[in-house]
């Protein structure tokens, strides 16, 4: 199959690509760069390096006319997106509206994207269930929510299959320190640079961390999927200092912990169920959280030049 995947230079779509090359796929990326790097890619995927907020990226589109596509490409920071909300939409909304279009004139039949768990906000419901009502915090969680409405609109409208993927706080090897999940990136790096560790607030604060190879695998299993929405999740619920506890064992046992003020926009709690994904898609996440962080520490130990292969 002709897949293409934006951001697929990044932390997740470089993982994607992996793997879809793996099973034989033919692999397209468009990816401009920004937090992506070149080095993050095997030879056999083409890149085109364009930003999809731009007319190039649906060139790129009409030019591959792939039989599916993975966006992937996305502005992450929560924070960033209280600081700049003009640039998040650009990118988050408009860059996908950009690419559905595109996709539609070019008779794309399948779309997914990335979507989060910040459509939710503060949700009410925990584990959080994929029909929680949206109340986002941030301008991202706000840009996540408006994407989907967006594919479902294109998928109704114009005939495509249009799969929506709300991923949990994703982590893992070659992640930034960008993002929902950056945590488990920034503390990695500063214990490994023998800085202590910033946690915002006490630390009680929850996250449904899920590793990126179980990621990977539910984007695999949305290449058979109908229309839809489903969570990429562990329904296993962790606190920050238990992540920051395992990573400090793992890394540099002696790091202090500095509290700092808690940061706008950022839920008490969120943990989403996993079972309609499973019943639906046949995903289960796999990797427990303590494997999971031991393995990420790893690889960031080995190697301190980056998000690289």
């Amino acid at each position: 199959m002709r897949i293409l995947v934006t951001g697929g230079a990044g932390f997740i779509g470089s993982h994607l690509v992996d793997a879809l090359l793996a099973a034989g796929h033919e692999v397209a990326v468009l990816d401009d760069l920004s937090t992506g790097r070149r080095e993050n890619l095997p030879a056999a995927a083409r890149l085109h390096v364009a930003s999809v907020a731009t007319a190039a990226a649906e060139a790129v589109v009409l030019a591959e006319r792939p039989e599916a596509i993975f966006h992937l490409a996305a502005q992450v920071d929560a924070a960033r997106s209280l600081a700049e909300p003009l640039l998040d939409t650009e990118v988050n909304v408009l860059g996908t509206v950009r690419l559905l279009a595109a996709a539609a004139t070019a008779g794309v039949p399948r779309f997914v994207i990335a979507s989060s768990a910040a459509v939710y906000g503060d949700p009410t419901v925990f584990p959080t269930v994929e029909a929680e009502p949206h109340r986002p915090l941030s301008p991202y969680g706000i840009a996540k929510s408006a994407a989907e409405r967006y594919l479902e609109s294109f998928a109704r409208d114009r005939g495509l299959t249009g799969v929506a993927l709300r991923f949990a706080n994703v982590y893992g090897p070659r992640q930034t320190a960008l993002g929902e999940a950056g945590v488990v990136a920034v503390f990695c790096r500063r214990l490994l640079a023998g800085a202590p560790l910033t946690i915002h607030g006490d630390g009680r604060q929850t996250r449904d961390f899920v590793h990126v190879a179980d990621v990977v695998a539910a984007c695999l299993a949305a290449l058979g999927a109908p229309s839809g929405a489903w969570h990429v999740a562990t329904g296993v619920e962790s606190d920050i200092l238990t992540v920051a506890a395992e990573l400090r064992r793992h890394l540099a046992p002696e790091a202090r912990i500095v509290h700092a003020a808690p940061r706008p926009a950022d839920p008490r709690r969120s943990v989403l169920s996993p079972d309609l994904a499973a019943g639906q898609l046949g995903f289960r996440a796999r990797i427990p959280l303590a494997a999971g962080l031991e393995r990420t520490a790893g690889w960031f130990r080995s190697h301190p030049e980056g998000n690289v292969r």
